[in-house]
């Protein structure tokens, strides 16, 4: 059969029936004293397996035939505990031989190339199999924090030993030269409650021997970890064994580990293990043709049956094997809908509490229709997963793709309401004029933990670069800037997610695609704690206020169009902005444990403005210079000062509680959103106002 009458096959009723295999013993399972191999490569004509005692270079010691099976599977039972093996499948197509690796294979020897037979029982450090994830909450009170394995630790100012390795993730109590907490004593100083490690599989660009960076999105085998951040790649267990501990020390802080998976696209195309083991079903064609949606030569084919159940199976495996706490999908929006919601099904019957979300767009053309794909405007037709809210990241900081482009910090006009709609995570409210966002033209979110709220990430510009090209060179104006944009991500509803090192002004010298630039660009450069350690309290502080403020992290949609009042430009508002580049709301909270109302401003031009409060006692709680549980000053109602490019957090003090009922109607011209009533429990005062925003 040639590739193409392959090809065509694939989608037929007739081959889903007689080649979905849905057994759990792909790849090498080594059960009372033998070892099992299992293979699935329908159309192969012959299929071998070699065994070598060497991870590379040399001859296989023995070849075995495998035997057809069952739906679509190859077998071969070797009396024997292989442990320590390498082994690889010779395919055979019509006398053409492909050599692989296994797909399914959880063990590799240097540079993947080989898979290894081991016992995953092996691995596990002291106490791993018995350690316990901390403990399970409401998703949103999350605080995730991205970093690459390497960049947290390899920096000579890391005061890390275990530079650039798993390891470096295990060792408490180290400061930079200056005494200040580096690696993950940092991060759960600063306040984050997930770390999002970029991929952690085997990728194929670094070079195990020699060593090297990269971020890693270039796929190689799936289920094996990268070998470059062990402390001996020759060692098969080692690479899973420091992993764990990591995973574990994680865990041991209070911190739950979250793994960046690039499902969506093989590091090499028709190299890959899955392509040789079933040439052109694994990705998505056009003839004999790979499309290519993620703009890294190929795309997979989640659609298909055993490609879906490839990437279930995978992310069970890490979800189980690992004791990982949640997954963030590379280019999800290049997966189907049906794949991404059965993993949500599978994922939480096992954790409920585990975070599912991704980048809901793709890179380039899919051949798979949008309404198939899970791409951002798709993320409502599930329950739980969520998305990046790009409206928000460049409403803050100015389009993403546009370096001089400035955003909402940097005193641009006009994303006020893509402002509001990140403030409001991403769901329908009636103080949001949806006709003057930025990407957006619906509420994508069900729930507010859909919208992963951001301004930086390991893509594109650092917030500091981005703003120091977009905004200027003044320095004290740059810190201002900073502080205000994730000011506003961390008191948006939603999730807030931070990239490494934005809480010290991290800097990567305007390199805005350091996927390959080294440790010298990549690096976390700790002294940057020292020098912005102001900064690094201004975030910390806010991420304390996150945390005991349930306003800011109202459960459910309907609590935040019930809790969240807006200010507007209405003449007859007693809740009025008059400025343009201010944005303002209220938001309370009815928890009874947590029963407050926060006054929230953020001001993004450079000049100071006057912003009516209602009357009252409010504490500040954030301020341009200091953010923090604990009042650092008192205002009186009637108006306050909101400095330039800053934020304000008001609390009131005593009993305030803001009702509101919207009444939402339509005419030929405009949509007018009408507040109808918000009163103050204790009856101080009455609020009347009317909010219009035309279109």
């Amino acid at each position: 059969m040639t590739f193409s009458e392959m090809q065509k096959a694939y989608d037929s009723r007739k081959f889903r029936e007689s080649n979905t295999y849905e057994g759990d013993d792909l790849g090498v399972r080594i059960i009372s004293g033998k070892t099992y191999f299992r293979l699935w490569s329908p159309f192969a004509d012959s299929v071998q397996l070699k065994l070598y005692k060497s991870q590379k270079g040399g001859s296989p010691f023995r070849t075995v035939e495998m035997a057809r099976s069952t739906h679509g599977t190859w077998l071969s039972v070797i009396t024997g505990d292989l442990s320590g093996t390498c082994y690889t499948f010779d395919v055979n197509f019509s006398g053409h031989s492909h050599e692989t690796a296994d797909p399914y294979a959880r063990a590799a020897g240097i540079n993947g190339n080989r898979s290894m037979v081991i016992r995953l029982e092996d691995t596990d450090p002291p106490g791993f199999r018995e350690h316990k994830k901390p403990e399970a909450t409401d998703p949103v009170n999350s605080i995730i924090y991205e970093v690459h394995v390497r960049d947290l630790s390899v920096s000579p100012s890391s005061g890390i030993r275990n530079k650039g390795l798993f390891l470096g993730f295990t060792e408490s109590g180290t400061r930079n030269p200056h005494g200040f907490a580096t690696g993950i004593d940092h991060i759960r100083e600063l306040g984050a409650t997930h770390v999002q490690l970029l991929p952690i599989f085997d990728f194929f660009t670094v070079d195990e021997e020699k060593g090297g960076y990269n971020w890693g999105y270039d796929p190689y085998n799936y289920n094996v970890p990268e070998g470059s951040y062990s402390t001996d790649p020759f060692d098969g267990m080692s690479r899973i064994r420091e992993l764990k501990e990591a995973i574990m020390a994680m865990h041991k802080k209070g911190l739950k580990v979250i793994m960046d998976v690039v499902y969506n696209h093989t590091g090499i195309t028709e190299g890959s293990w899955l392509n040789l083991s079933v040439p052109y079903y694994y990705h998505r064609t056009k003839g004999l043709e790979f499309s290519d949606a993620s703009a890294c030569g190929n795309e997979t084919a989640s659609e298909r049956p055993m490609a879906r159940k490839y990437i279930i199976d995978s992310v069970l495996y890490w979800l189980d094997e690992y004791k990982l706490d949640g997954f963030r999908f590379d280019l999800m929006g290049i997966h189907d809908i049906e794949t991404m919601s059965l993993i949500e099904e599978k994922v939480h019957e096992k954790d409920p509490s585990a975070l599912i979300y991704g980048e809901g767009w793709t890179a380039k053309d899919s051949p798979l229709p949008e309404d198939h794909r899970m791409v951002k405007k798709n993320i409502i037709r599930t329950k739980r997963i969520g998305a990046f809210n790009d409206d928000l990241r460049d409403a803050i900081r100015g389009h993403v793709f546009k370096a001089k482009s400035k955003g909402f910090v940097a005193g641009a006009t006009g994303s006020e309401e893509a402002l509001k709609f990140g403030i409001a995570g991403a769901v329908s409210h009636p103080q949001v004029d949806m006709g003057d966002l930025l990407y957006s033209s619906a509420p994508w979110a069900g729930s507010p933990e859909q919208s992963i709220n951001y301004c930086a990430a390991h893509d594109n510009h650092t917030l500091y670069d981005k703003l120091r090209i977009s905004g200027g060179s003044n320095e004290e104006h740059l810190r201002d800037m900073s502080r205000l944009s994730d000011a506003i991500v961390l008191t948006s509803q939603g999730i807030p997610f931070l990239h490494a090192g934005s809480e010290f002004l991290r800097t990567k010298n305007g390199d805005e695609n350091s996927y390959k630039s080294g440790d010298v660009v990549n690096m976390l450069d700790w002294n940057l704690k020292t020098k912005n350690i102001d900064i690094f309290h201004y975030y910390k502080g806010l991420a304390e206020l996150r945390k005991s403020r349930k306003a800011l992290r109202l459960g459910t949609a309907e609590d935040i169009r019930k809790n969240l009042v807006f200010y507007g430009k209405g003449k007859g508002s007693s809740l009025r902005i008059r400025e343009n580049n201010v944005v303002a709301y209220i938001v309370s909270s009815e928890a009874p444990e947590k029963k407050g109302s926060l006054l929230v401003a953020f001001n993004g031009s450079r000049h100071d403005v006057i912003l009516g409060i209602p009357d009252g006692s409010w504490s500040i709680l954030v301020d341009k210079e200091k953010a923090g549980t604990l009042p650092i000053g008192i205002a009186e109602g009637g108006s306050c000062v909101l400095k330039g490019t800053s934020a304000l957090v008001l609390e009131a003090n005593g009993d305030f509680e803001l009702k509101a009922d919207y009444r939402d109607f339509h005419d030929s011209r405009n949509r007018k959103i009408i507040l109808a009533a918000a009163l103050l429990s204790a009856g101080l005062i009455a609020l009347h106002g009317r909010f219009r925003k035309k279109r």
